[in-house]
C-alpha cells in the first residue's frame, strides 16, 4: 500500500454548483479532455453509512497522463414515517471531510510541469457557474488515502 500512497499526483480542488456530469461536458469543451464516466462509483463505509462518490475519468494516452474528477460529497435521502406523515431527511457524506466546501476534485498524474496544472486551474475557473479552483497539497489531507484508487 505504501508504494501506492508515494504515487505523484496534483490535486485540484473545484467549488460549483454543476452537476457532476454537467462539469465534466464543461471540462470536456474547455480543456480538450474526454473524462467518460466510469462503471462503478468509489465506494466506501464512512462512519458506518454507505457512501457512493461519482467518477470521471480521463486517459491522455499521447502525454501518458491521467486524470481523474471525484465527487466530495454524496446525498442519501432518508425517509421516515411518524404520526401517518411521511418524513424526508438527507444526510451529506464527505469523501474529504477536512474540504468540506470542496465539491470535486481533480486528480492528476503523470509526468508534466507545475506550469500546466496552473494553466489548467486557469482555464477551470473560466467555466460559468464554477465558483473556483485552486491546487490543493496533498500532504496537508488527513483522508488522503480515500484518493487512493
Amino acid at each position: 500500500m505504501d508504494d501506492f500512497s508515494k504515487e505523484e499526483y496534483s490535486l485540484i480542488g473545484i467549488h460549483s454548483t454543476l452537476e457532476d456530469y454537467k462539469l465534466a461536458y464543461l471540462l470536456n469543451k474547455n480543456l480538450n479532455t474526454r473524462f467518460c464516466k466510469t462503471k462503478e462509483d468509489l465506494e466506501f463505509i464512512i462512519e458506518k453509512k454507505n457512501a457512493s462518490f461519482s467518477v470521471y475519468n480521463y486517459e491522455n494516452l499521447e502525454y501518458h497522463i491521467d486524470w481523474l474528477l471525484i465527487a466530495n460529497s454524496y446525498r442519501e435521502e432518508n425517509q421516515t414515517v411518524s404520526n401517518q406523515l411521511l418524513l424526508t431527511s438527507e444526510t451529506k457524506t464527505h469523501l474529504i471531510p477536512e474540504k468540506k466546501k470542496v465539491d470535486f476534485f481533480i486528480k492528476i498524474y503523470g509526468e508534466f510541469e507545475n506550469e500546466f496544472v496552473l494553466k489548467t486551474i486557469n482555464k477551470i475557473k473560466s467555466i460559468d457557474n464554477v465558483i473556483t479552483a485552486y491546487s490543493i497539497d496533498k500532504n496537508t489531507l488527513k483522508s488522503k488515502d480515500f484518493l487512493i484508487f
